[in-house]
C-alpha cells in the first residue's frame, strides 16, 4: 500500500513516500480503508522518537483516521465491512490502510464527512475529555484556552462553547485569534502582546477564570494558572511551547485551585467507556452543526512532511488533513 514511511527517526523532511505491507486485522481489531487522516503535534514527536508511544522502524505515522471498514478480526462485534468509521490508531494512519482496536473505532453518523471525522479525532477527544471529564466544566463558567489557534486549542474553544461556557481564547497571532472568534470565542487576546492574567481578570470582573485548557505550557503556564479564580482548574494537555514548566505546589493552596493532567493515551487504555461517550457527544454536535472543525487544508499523502513541519513550527491554524 502507499504510505508515508519513517525509516529513521528525525525531522519531517527525512520521511519518505513509498510502500509498506498492508496490515491485516488481528483479534479484536478492524482494518480500515483510510479516506482521511489527521496530522497532529503527537505525530511530530513520533517521527523523532520523542513520544511515549514507541515504534519499530519502518512505520507510517498518523494516529487518527476516518474511512470504511475493510475487514474485522476475530471477536469484533457491531462493525461490518463498508461501515463508515472514525478510529484512533497507534501509528499507520498516514497510509491507504490502517488497523485500529475495535474499542477505539467509532461508527459515524451520515451527517459527518470523512475529513470532518478525521479532524474530530485526537484533538477534539482531548478537548472533550479535558473539559467535560477532568475540568467538569459547567454552563456559565469561564474558560481560558491557550494555543487557541492550533488544532487542539481551537477544538477546546468549540467544545467549551458547546458545553455552555464563556470562552476567552489566547493565541500567538491576530489571525489565530480571529479564527477562534469565528469559532465562537467570547473574547480573544494575543500573547505576548497582552498580559494573559490582566486580561483574564478584566474579563471576569476580577474573579478569575473557572478553568484553563493548556496545550502550550512553557512560559505561559504560571501566568495562566494565576488567572484562575476560586476553585479554578488548570488542565495540562501538552507542551507545544517547548519547555515543561516547574510547578510550585503552594500555588494550589491559593483559592483552592487544582492542576490536572490529561493524556488521551490513558483514556484509551483505562477509560474506554468515557472515550466512546466523548466520541458520541462530538459526533452528535457535529451532525447538528454545533461544532465545525476548521480544516486549514486537505493534502495528498506526498505532502505529509510539509504538513508536519507546519505543525512543528506552529504555523498551522486548525487541522491539516491527509487524503490517501
Amino acid at each position: 500500500m502507499r504510505a508515508v514511511v519513517c525509516r529513521a527517526f528525525g525531522p519531517p523532511e527525512d520521511l519518505e513516500f513509498g510502500g509498506l505491507p498492508a496490515p491485516e486485522a488481528g483479534p479484536g481489531e478492524v482494518a480500515i480503508r483510510v479516506e482521511a487522516a489527521g496530522v497532529s503535534f503527537a505525530d511530530t514527536l513520533m517521527i523523532r522518537d520523542l513520544h511515549q508511544n514507541k515504534h519499530e522502524l519502518p512505520f507510517a505515522p498518523g494516529m487518527e483516521v476516518a474511512g470504511r471498514v475493510a475487514e474485522t478480526g476475530a471477536g469484533v462485534e457491531g462493525l461490518s465491512p463498508g461501515d463508515r468509521v472514525m478510529a484512533l490508531v497507534y501509528d499507520g494512519g498516514h497510509a491507504e490502510c490502517a488497523v485500529a482496536p475495535a474499542a477505539e473505532t467509532f461508527p459515524l453518523p451520515d451527517g459527518v464527512s470523512m475529513p470532518a471525522a478525521a479532524a474530530l479525532g485526537a484533538a477534539y477527544l482531548t478537548a472533550h475529555a479535558g473539559l467535560f471529564w477532568e475540568a467538569r466544566l459547567k454552563p456559565g463558567e469561564t474558560l481560558l484556552v491557550l494555543g487557541a489557534g492550533g488544532g487542539t486549542g481551537l477544538a477546546a474553544v468549540e467544545v467549551g462553547k458547546a458545553l455552555g461556557a464563556r470562552v476567552i481564547a489566547a493565541a500567538s497571532t491576530a489571525e489565530k485569534c480571529a479564527l477562534a472568534a469565528e469559532r465562537g470565542a467570547d473574547a480573544v487576546l494575543t500573547y505576548p502582546v497582552e498580559s494573559i492574567r490582566e486580561r483574564a481578570m478584566a474579563e471576569t470582573g476580577g474573579e478569575g477564570c473557572d478553568a484553563v485548557f493548556d496545550p502550550v505550557g512553557g512560559d505561559l503556564f504560571e501566568e495562566s494558572f494565576r488567572s484562575l479564580g476560586w476553585g479554578g482548574r488548570h488542565v495540562v494537555v501538552g507542551f507545544a511551547g517547548g519547555a515543561v514548566p516547574a510547578f510550585r505546589a503552594n500555588h494550589l493552596l491559593v483559592k483552592n485551585r487544582a492542576a490536572l493532567g490529561l493524556a488521551l493515551f490513558n483514556y484509551r487504555k483505562r477509560r474506554p467507556d468515557r472515550l466512546r461517550a466523548s466520541a458520541e457527544a462530538l459526533f452528535d454536535w457535529a451532525a447538528a452543526g454545533r461544532i465545525r472543525p476548521h480544516i486549514a487544508a486537505e493534502l495528498p499523502l506526498e505532502e505529509a512532511p510539509a504538513a508536519l513541519r507546519a505543525i512543528m513550527d506552529r504555523k498551522a491554524a486548525g487541522r491539516l488533513i491527509l487524503r490517501p
